[in-house]
């Protein structure tokens, strides 16, 4: 099922692609949350090309998994610290999901943290996303803090992994 998969590293000429890679993966949880453009404008459902591009800007790394020469999903790794790095915007489009396409791209960040010298990568998301927050688990994965942001219509888990 994953033999014909690839991650690759993004660049500029990928922004356009990758705005709509996030966008699609991230549509079902706007529905099941009821997050829109107005309640919750920075959700990566709402992802634009401008984002991606200030990303970039400022030294965050995006990958992209192809199967076939079709872009399955995408991630994003940015360097916090010296040993910490944020893992974000997980985006597998929909018909790919269940079949090891997350789990691809979770661990080539991992790997990919431990090049930049980091121990560990973090990942916040919506608390109230029991299913995922089992499937991190179920990669190494250890649940942190709860937290509510004045800017988010929902409370935010953080999560952590040793890196490599």
């Amino acid at each position: 099922m994953t033999e014909n998969l690839k991650v690759r590293g993004c660049t500029r000429d990928d922004v356009e692609i990758l705005a709509k890679t996030i966008r699609e993966s991230f549509q079902d949880v706007a529905h099941r949350f009821g997050l829109t453009r107005k309640n919750c404008p920075r959700h990566p459902s709402n992802c634009t090309k401008d984002w991606i591009e200030q990303d970039m800007e400022r030294g965050v790394t995006y990958f992209a998994i192809e199967k076939g020469n079709a872009v399955a999903g995408s991630v994003a790794l940015e360097r916090a610290n010296s040993g910490v790095c944020y893992l974000e915007r997980l985006a597998v489009l929909p018909k790919q999901r269940r079949c090891g396409v997350g789990e691809i791209l979770v661990n080539h960040v991992l790997s990919e943290a431990v090049n930049l010298g980091s121990h560990r990568v973090n990942i916040g998301i919506i608390a109230a996303e029991t299913e995922l927050k089992n499937w991190y688990k179920g990669l190494g994965f250890v649940e942190g803090e709860s937290r509510e942001f004045d800017h988010l219509p929902f409370r935010v888990t953080f999560m952590s992994c040793k890196a490599g």
